[in-house]
């Protein structure tokens, strides 16, 4: 029997500092999101991160929290229980980091008996903090627990044309409401590192833009240049001009190099040489979370206005729009027709 288990990144199991601490600890140690020694490692989030970072995370969240709990787990469970309804197969929801867990999104498919899993990363892009350490941490259970169980893991639809019209459309149902002067598609971003590490061929990453567009087996595996052909996937089916939009990456962390340019100082820059409607899409996540209410929609806004700028305005990630699950659900038909 089939069955399909959706993943996504997690969430704290409330605001609370405690368990912002906890769920820090258990992202920040994975070594796909750190990839530094685990000695090394332990020193930079134990010894110095878990002591300052988690009050401040904490009253992060408080802004966003709902009364029905975490923004990303909530559209997640309303997401799955919308593909529920499409799907005539045993379906689960996990989070790499919290609760609900991969392995109890595992346990759940196993007691119904299923012997195949496709596990779907609910991220367009890959990445090794992402994509990577889902499909290892659930290979890894299986192992464990089912060996009896086959895993087959969904790749990523960064350029999909199914996606690519479907983001499309949730972009252009915003831009048609205000005579927006820029268009800013913000992506998650990684350590330059991260790119490199994950250039299957060795040789191919060089960060200097070229490579992105010079075709190699390297971009099977490459964020940067899958954050930019989402881009252009967008460009091409709305038919946007040049100069009317750019893609920047946020949410660095530490001292070492990440991917450019910053979405912090690009939106400060915008406003600073006259941008005063500005549109910010963040085509990294399915689901509204921190990233994307707390650090675009509120930080960032904060930051617009500051620096001149007039009208700001997120366009809400996919979630759970009824045209985004008819997508998601043709994909998972097709699996499970074949």
């Amino acid at each position: 029997m089939k069955g399909i288990l959706l993943v996504n990144l997690g969430s704290p199991d409330s605001t609370s500092v405690k368990d912002v601490r906890k769920y820090l600890d258990e992202f920040l140690m994975d070594s796909r999101v750190i990839d530094l020694p685990y000695v090394t490692r332990a020193l930079l989030v134990k010894g110095i991160i878990l002591n300052t970072r988690p009050k401040q995370s904490a009253e992060a969240y408080s802004k966003v929290w709902t009364k029905e709990g975490s923004p990303l787990i909530v559209i997640s469970e309303k997401f799955t229980k919308k593909i529920k309804t499409r799907i005539k197969a045993p379906i689960a929801l996990g989070m790499r980091y919290g609760t609900p867990s991969i392995e109890s999104g595992i346990d759940e498919l196993a007691q119904q008996g299923v012997t195949e899993i496709l596990i779907v990363p609910l991220y367009p892009q890959f990445a090794m903090a992402t994509t990577e350490t889902i499909v290892v941490l659930a290979t890894k259970i299986i192992k464990d627990k089912y060996p009896n169980i086959t895993l087959t893991d969904f790749p990523a639809f960064y350029n999909n044309d199914d996606y690519i019209e479907v983001l499309s459309r949730s972009i252009k149902e915003t831009l048609d409401k205000e005579d927006f002067d820029h268009l800013l598609f913000s992506y998650h971003g990684v350590p330059e590192r991260h790119i490199k590490n994950s250039d299957v061929t060795g040789k191919h990453c060089s960060l200097n833009g070229e490579c992105c567009n010079t075709k190699s087996d390297a971009h099977q595996y490459c964020y940067r240049h899958q954050c930019y052909a989402t881009t252009q996937g967008v460009v091409k089916k709305l038919g946007l001009e040049p100069g009317f939009y750019s893609t920047s990456f946020q949410s660095r962390l530490g001292k070492d190099p990440w991917l450019q340019p910053y979405t912090d100082i690009t939106i400060n820059d915008r406003a600073q040489n006259g941008i005063k409607k500005l549109a910010v899409v963040t085509p990294a996540f399915v689901a509204d979370c921190l990233e994307t209410i707390e650090e675009i929609g509120m930080e960032a806004k904060e930051d617009f206005e500051e620096n001149t700028g007039e009208v700001f305005k997120t366009i809400p990630c996919l979630n759970d729009r009824d045209d985004w699950v008819d997508t998601v659900s043709n994909w998972l038909n097709n699996w499970l027709n074949n």
